[in-house]
């Protein structure tokens, strides 16, 4: 018979992960959108592939990047939704969450100029054609900087002002929301170019691999109980016919725990988010809050 101390041990690893399934997205309850809900003021972008039915590498690669700024972008709107109906207790989460939609973003930015772009270049022998890309990223980084400064410099989460968030936001929100939808355009039109591989080539064939690597590890070493929970509880699986209900594609238990496990270090994070844990829209938290304290007054005064 084990003794105590060693049942003890064989218990704790039992413990920690029904501590952490206590905190995971899947237990918190949502509730189908009906106010303003993530999908403005900045607009959502519609795939390449859905909308042109093609499926060469470039069409394909635009399109997978294409869901991943729809899900910046929904992180941008439940953000300026949010801010400026926030309850005092719920100040520290929402920074916490606004913290990690700049981290999601910055690193995406950092990666696609380190790396990306450059084997794109390479593989089309040109090295002109991200020249306008270029451009429109620095058209918003000083703003996106402030955003971080602001947030990161409180001294108190209660002394957090949606007004001046909303004034940061609004220095960047026009050329942010330009860019990510003209890159989309930018990339699927690569097709067309003189030196895009043919298909069944060698070439094609690492050249949609080369997307596919980059978008994998963009947004797992960006942060993975941050940035990773961010992007998947902001990816809406009903758009487009469910086209993309299993994207991005890996084994239902890894995606589940990336959710769930991952996502129970900053649990208090992802009630703001834009989709609940099965990748439905839901309600933006800000409105549910302010309702539950309305209905608390009322009761309160009867």
């Amino acid at each position: 018979m084990a003794s105590p101390r060693v049942t003890l041990f064989l218990s704790i690893p039992f413990m920690i992960i029904g501590f952490l399934l206590s905190r995971s997205p899947s237990m918190m309850t949502s509730v189908s959108p009906s106010k303003p809900w993530a999908d403005g003021p900045m607009k959502l972008i519609t795939t390449p592939q859905f909308q042109t039915k093609k499926t060469d590498i470039f069409t394909s690669g635009a399109t997978h990047m294409a869901l991943l700024h729809n899900s910046i972008l929904r992180g941008y709107n439940s953000i300026y939704h949010q801010a400026p109906l926030l309850l005092d207790q719920d100040k520290a989460d929402f920074i916490g969450y606004a913290l990690a939609w700049y981290r999601f973003v910055k690193s995406h930015h950092d990666d696609e100029e380190a790396s990306l772009f450059t084997k794109v270049e390479e593989l089309l022998q040109d090295k002109t054609v991200f020249e306008e890309t270029h451009h429109e990223h620095e058209s918003f980084l000083a703003g996106l900087a402030e955003f971080e400064k602001y947030l990161s410099g409180l001294q108190s989460p209660t002394d957090f002002s949606a007004d001046e968030l909303l004034q940061i936001m609004s220095t960047f929100q026009e050329p942010f929301e330009k860019h990510f939808h003209s890159e989309i355009s930018t990339i699927a039109k690569f097709s067309e170019h003189p030196n895009a591989p043919k298909e069944g080539t060698p070439e094609n064939t690492a050249a949609a691999a080369t997307f596919k690597a980059w978008g994998k590890s963009t947004v797992t070493k960006a942060g993975m109980t941050d940035v990773v929970p961010f992007f998947l509880l902001n990816l809406d699986r009903t758009v487009e016919d469910g086209m993309w209900a299993h994207w991005p594609p890996m084994p239902a238990p890894i995606k589940w725990g990336l959710i769930n496990i991952a996502g129970a270090f900053h649990s208090g994070w992802w009630k703001f988010a834009s989709c609940d844990a099965n990748g439905q829209p839901q309600e933006l938290w800000a409105y549910r809050a302010a309702a539950i304290k309305a209905q608390k007054e009322e009761q309160a005064k009867a």
